[in-house]
């Protein structure tokens, strides 16, 4: 198996890899190329790749007036699910959610992504609710991690 590279967003060939996954995954809320550029501005997207092959991507968002939890969300295309990848783009963007918040981390998944809500279960995450966009009629679950206490 080609080793795993996981880079941040920083031109337009990642920038539309980030994008490409994005949007395959979540189908309901696809992005535009200014919408991605826009976030990448804000949060920190990385994209992941096998060797050349892209696998996934990758966002962290710091606590906002919202939540004061970190938000961690990692996506891998489906044909390289069950590979380990998952596991290593969700633990390097912990490790960044982890140093944007001490009060939490929570990540949001398309309620029928249930490979999505198996993992997130699987490493601990428990839901908070359900909610839908303006528009959308497959909902977001909302689930967090709450920090261990130091």
């Amino acid at each position: 198996m080609p080793e795993l590279r996981i880079v941040p967003v920083t031109d337009d060939a990642t920038l539309l890899d980030w994008q490409r996954v994005h949007n395959e995954i979540i189908p309901t809320a696809p992005l535009s190329v200014d919408e991605v550029r826009e976030r990448a501005g804000r949060h920190v997207l990385e994209v992941a790749y096998a060797g050349d092959v892209l696998v996934g991507c990758s966002t962290v968002r710091p606590p906002s007036e919202e939540t004061a939890a970190a938000t961690v969300i990692a996506r891998v295309l489906p044909e390289h699910r069950r590979q380990g990848y998952g596991s290593a783009i969700y633990e390097r963007s912990l490790t960044k959610g982890r140093e944007l918040s001490a009060e939490g981390i929570e990540t949001h998944i398309l309620a029928t992504n249930e490979d999505g809500l198996r993992f997130a279960k699987a490493h601990g995450f428990e839901e908070v609710e359900t909610y839908l966009l303006p528009g959308d009629t497959i909902p977001f679950i909302e689930l967090r991690l709450e920090q261990p206490r130091r």
